[in-house]
């Protein structure tokens, strides 16, 4: 099968587990809303003399955050795991993919997450909502499913 033209944000998924858990061992966290992907690098002025009066820049440490938007959910496994995972400053394993975690061209990072955010919302005509920020804190793989 070939690559899609596009893919829509509502076949992405968003998986946990444990801390270092292989992919295969995760779970579909089916409880998230809106989700972004944000990865980018710090960066370092490598400037000469030699560069015509250019400003160099290379690329330094890398770093990834995952923010979402889940419903306030008792019992639900992953709420709670992102809620204990916050109030006990600890991590948890999550993998954010453009697909299922055995499809063709799923792809996104894998890694360890310390949750930083866990913003509660209360609009008065919607769901209560949380608003939650998850930084890398160990970096396992960056996940790239071939295609046939």
């Amino acid at each position: 099968m070939a690559a899609a033209d596009f893919i829509l944000g509502i076949n992405a998924k968003l998986y946990y587990g444990t801390n270092d858990a292989e992919l295969t061992a995760m779970t579909e966290a089916s409880n998230v809303k809106d989700l972004t992907v944000s990865v980018s690098a710090g960066e370092c002025d490598i400037s000469t003399r030699a560069n015509s009066g250019w400003r160099a820049t290379a690329a330094t440490l890398r770093e990834c955050e995952l923010s979402f938007t889940m419903n306030w959910k008792p019992g639900d496994a992953f709420f709670t795991a992102v809620k204990t995972a916050m109030l006990n400053s600890t991590t948890l394993c999550l993998a954010a993919l453009t697909g299922a975690k055995d499809a063709e061209y799923s792809s996104g990072p894998h890694g360890n997450f310390a949750i930083t955010k866990f913003d509660r919302k209360e609009a008065l005509e919607d769901a209560i909502t949380v608003d939650v920020t998850a930084k890398l804190a160990k970096y396992i793989a960056w996940v790239d499913v071939a295609g046939a």
